[in-house]
């Protein structure tokens, strides 16, 4: 299909939002009723597909999330494979950090490792703030997607105010997170001056996204179970706040998800989430109820998950006993999108996942 073009300010053709009026993701986003249960995977675009090997032999992780032809390339991948409800852009939450000046690489083995590590108020001053040219090539290849992705909704991502602080307080990965926490604890106006700083950031990376056409948003806050609640509300929520809260008018179902948050659920659905993602911790039915309990006069909840990325190793029999139990339990929220508790894992079988999208579609929406 060809999308339809309009001409911003900057003189630059912006794909027009793609009318999908029948996408069950969007559909199950929206808490409308899907015609069918709606699935996709973290990470369905990576190392457990060959073609992904292939394609990216030689080329750096983030020098692929920043070639238009590469990205658009294997975010399709598993959609063409999987007969996914969505893709996920293929990207990483530090390409906005690196395209900004920091001094970011991913390490293969290790992760995202940052060369001088912000710990001062002068680190956090000379932290750069993300020009929307510096991403321009995102957004060429997110308007390449548009034009092969025909009725499949597009999913841009960023990486949340937390997450990307742990990393950069950190040096790289870490356990225990004790350098950000001491941070967070001992200096909180450095803190909130940095996730401040991040969330601006975010916010710039996802609207590139959007005013480029991606359909929704997600954003990972994949450290955030390290906090305990009091924690996340003082010093992550308002910066959380101030990313979904800034895309409360751009048209587009906004998901926030964590790893090990299961007490944490409200109050990520209360910095702006229209999808609460939840890991394989924690039912279904037990997160909505959660969800709902905090929230009674808000909107029925809508949820994400929630299979343990490790069942996929047990055989299909087991893989589609947890897949119906897991849509049986999404019945009991106001909207649910089929997807793992996390990401694919590397050795994943790529015929497990495209039989356990078939399973899934099978499953009743009501």
């Amino acid at each position: 299909m060809t999308s339809t073009q309009v001409t911003t300010a900057s003189g630059r053709g912006t794909p027009a939002r793609r009318p999908l009026p029948d996408a069950p993701f969007l559909a199950a986003a929206r808490g409308e009723t899907p015609s069918r249960v709606p699935v996709w995977f973290m990470r369905q675009a990576g190392r457990s597909l060959p073609e992904y090997r292939e394609l990216r032999a030689g080329t750096p992780m983030l020098a692929a999330c920043t070639d238009p032809g590469m990205l658009a390339e294997i975010t399709l991948q598993p959609v063409r494979r999987h007969g996914v409800d969505a893709a996920i852009l293929f990207s990483d939450i530090v390409v906005p950090l690196r395209a900004a000046g920091v001094d970011v690489d991913i390490v293969a083995g290790t992760g995202p490792v940052v060369a001088n590590p912000v710990r001062s108020d002068a680190d956090v001053a000379n932290l750069p703030l993300l020009d929307p040219d510096q991403v321009s090539p995102v957004a060429d290849g997110i308007r390449l997607l548009l034009g092969e992705l025909a009725d499949t909704p597009l999913i841009g991502f960023a990486g949340a105010p937390f997450t990307l602080a742990s990393y950069l307080v950190e040096g790289g990965p870490s356990r225990n997170h004790e350098r950000t926490k001491a941070l967070m604890h001992a200096a909180p106006a450095t803190w909130h001056a940095l996730l401040d700083r991040l969330a601006t950031v975010a916010l710039t990376f996802l609207n590139v996204q959007v005013a480029a056409g991606v359909d929704a948003v997600q954003l990972f806050d994949s450290w955030a179970g390290a906090l305990s609640e009091a924690e996340y509300r003082e010093f992550v929520l308002p910066h959380s706040a101030k990313v979904l809260g800034g895309l409360a008018d751009a048209g587009v179902p906004r998901i926030h998800f964590g790893v090990g948050t299961a007490e944490l659920l409200p109050a990520m659905r209360s910095a702006g989430a229209d999808v609460v993602g939840v890991d394989w911790r924690l039912p279904l039915d037990r997160a909505a109820a959660r969800l709902r309990a905090a929230a009674p006069e808000a909107a029925e909840p809508v949820v994400q998950g929630n299979l343990d990325p490790a069942v996929l190793f047990a055989g299909s029999s087991v893989v589609a006993e947890q897949a119906r139990r897991v849509a049986a339990e999404g019945r009991a929220a106001g909207g649910h999108v089929f997807n793992l508790g996390h990401g694919v894992l590397p050795d994943t079988d790529p015929d497990v996942l495209t039989r356990l999208v078939e399973v899934v579609h099978e499953q009743p929406v009501r």
